[in-house]
């Protein structure tokens, strides 16, 4: 039988994540991801449990819930096991490493992960979300396994970190520019994918496509193609009319679970609305449509109201739940014997026909999530009954939020905030990507080191990764551009200036380009795949950056 753990105890309670705190009651004996939780693996020579999630994943706290709330889960785990929680948005760079194991192996992946490793690092057996029973058939058998056969298990995980070395190839090397004619072909071959009938491209669920929104848009602006543009049109009308957008804070949710944006999975992130704001935000600046003016305000509204930070203040946090008291998206849909009570019988069966509430409802339970199929010929009125509908609704229990603080999301943020302010003519959100900028600038570098994340104005020990220099910088780019101030001029190109000097492959890695992390989570299975990320990595723009760095003064 192995020794106890060492530590005997859980350590998440000293973490600077969120995620990682909801995790410090468990009996689990978790630990971060550190140098001494994989020498403890070897010293007791039990694999490693790996779990990785986030704060605002719904599956998440389900098999929390269920089997790390759970004394007999907790016990097997860690009698057989060193487990190790990791934050995928604190870590994104261990969660690249074994989802792209977890995809391998099994041919799809999501949250919560859940890795099997042996005490060097490499994988043997990866999943996601395990019920309890079928979680204790499967802790017993990986502890079976391994006791009996560790032979076996060490020769297949070094062939599986083989294969994962063999396939992260990196990114093709290439010139700083395109051609137009392969330009063209990628939009023919994209607006060929799309859904004509709902906006979007591919089926379910549908993830709001906010990088095709602006290539479409710049192929537009250089080609004029009523094509590129009617698709930018047209998906992001069925966003903004449908459930996916919040019909009254404004904001956009992770993604639909079917196919005509109608129900999402109610989690808000940073990241996506920052990016969907810039998306907008071009659209509206190029067309002056009413409706991209208006969800652009709303969405630079919700970021402001609903993400910006308190303590310190000026930056952004980094999500909403999906869940509010246990139950997903109890805090946003509603029945039409709700609206009535709220809002009087007239305005109540208004609403349920402007919002589509119905008896039968478009959620569980007789709900519905309100969707904005057209906008009503009274606009006085539909602004009167929003906003006594989001005053009831903030008397309901609220999504928590994830204070975390990640340097590449609020670089996305100001971004989209200066752009924002441009489109929309809106002089605050100029004002507001400013104050980000400078607070981030003052707590997430330290002795001239870019960090990766703070909380209540803790930074957190990780260094940034290629996306945080290269969301930063850009965010620091389009306030130049705003403003003519060289200041802001001056700390990008020191930023691409620490880009190219410690993320650039050397030697024999040279063709892979920008490493998206300094060191990697586990080196054993090569560097994360850029094609895999669910947001844009800091590649591209760190190519461009280069080129910056490296122009004669």
């Amino acid at each position: 039988m192995s020794p106890a753990n060492p530590s005997g105890t859980n350590t998440l309670a000293l973490a600077t994540s969120p995620y990682l705190r909801q995790h410090a009651d468990n009996p689990v004996h978790w630990q971060q991801w550190t140098p001494q939780a994989l020498a403890e693996a070897a010293a007791r020579a039990v694999p490693i449990l790996l779990s990785v999630g986030y704060a605002a994943c719904h599956w998440c706290h389900v098999m929390a819930h269920e089997s790390f709330d759970d004394d007999e889960v907790a016990a097997a785990m860690n009698a057989g096991f060193v487990c190790i929680k990791v934050d995928r948005e604190e870590r994104p760079d261990i969660d690249a490493v074994y989802m792209n194991a977890t995809v391998a192996l099994t041919g799809q992946g999501g949250w919560p992960m859940t890795c099997f490793l042996t005490p060097n690092g490499r994988p043997f057996f990866c999943g996601t979300y395990y019920p309890k029973a079928a979680f204790l058939q499967l802790l017993s058998a990986i502890s079976e396994t391994w006791r009996e056969r560790r032979a076996e298990v060490e020769q297949a995980s070094d062939h599986i970190a083989a294969e994962l070395r063999s396939m992260a190839s990196g990114l093709p090397g290439g010139g700083p520019e395109v051609a137009p004619e392969l330009c063209d072909d990628a939009v023919a071959g994209v607006l060929r994918e799309q859904d004509t009938a709902h906006g979007g491209f591919g089926g379910a669920p549908k993830f709001p496509p906010s990088a095709l929104l602006e290539a479409l848009m710049r192929h537009y602006e250089r080609t004029r193609s009523p094509a590129a543009l009617e698709a930018v049109a047209r998906t992001g009308n069925a966003m903004a009319r449908g459930g996916i957008y919040d019909q009254l804070g404004g904001g956009f949710a992770r993604y639909s679970v079917d196919g005509a944006w109608v129900v999402p999975h109610f989690e808000k992130m940073l990241y996506d609305n920052a990016l969907l704001l810039r998306a907008y935000a071009h659209w509206a600046r190029r067309t002056g449509d009413p409706l991209a003016r208006r969800v652009a305000a709303q969405t630079a509204r919700f970021l402001l109201d609903e993400l910006g930070s308190k303590a310190p203040a000026d930056m952004f946090t980094s999500s909403l739940d999906a869940d509010a008291d246990g139950r997903e998206g109890s805090t946003y849909v509603w029945t039409p014997v709700q609206l009535t009570e709220v809002l009087g019988g007239d305005d109540g069966r208004w609403a349920a026909e402007v919002f589509g509430v119905t008896e039968a409802g478009t959620f569980e339970h007789g709900t519905s999530v309100l969707q904005l199929p057209a906008d009503p010929d009274d606009a006085a009125r539909l602004d009167r009954v929003r906003a006594a509908l989001l005053v009831a609704r903030l008397a309901r229990a609220q999504p928590a939020r994830d204070d975390k603080v990640v340097t590449s999301w609020n670089g996305l943020a100001i971004t989209a905030l200066a752009e924002a302010s441009v489109a929309l003519d809106d002089p605050a959100l100029a004002h507001a990507a400013r104050r980000c900028a400078t607070r981030l600038l003052d707590l997430h570098v330290v002795d001239g080191r870019l960090r990766r994340a703070s909380l209540g104005g803790v930074v957190g020990d990780s260094a940034a990764i290629l996306e945080d220099h290269a969301m930063l910088a850009t965010g620091l780019l389009a306030l130049y551009q705003l403003t003519s101030e060289g200041a802001w001029l001056t700390a990008a190109v020191d930023g691409v200036s620490q880009v190219v000097e410690r993320f650039m492959h050397r030697a024999r890695h040279r063709e892979h380009g920008f490493m998206l992390a300094l060191v990697t989570a586990a080196t054993c299975c090569g560097p994360p795949d850029p094609r895999s990320r669910l947001m844009p990595t800091g590649r591209p723009p760190s190519g461009r950056f280069r080129r910056i760095a490296e122009a004669p003064a």
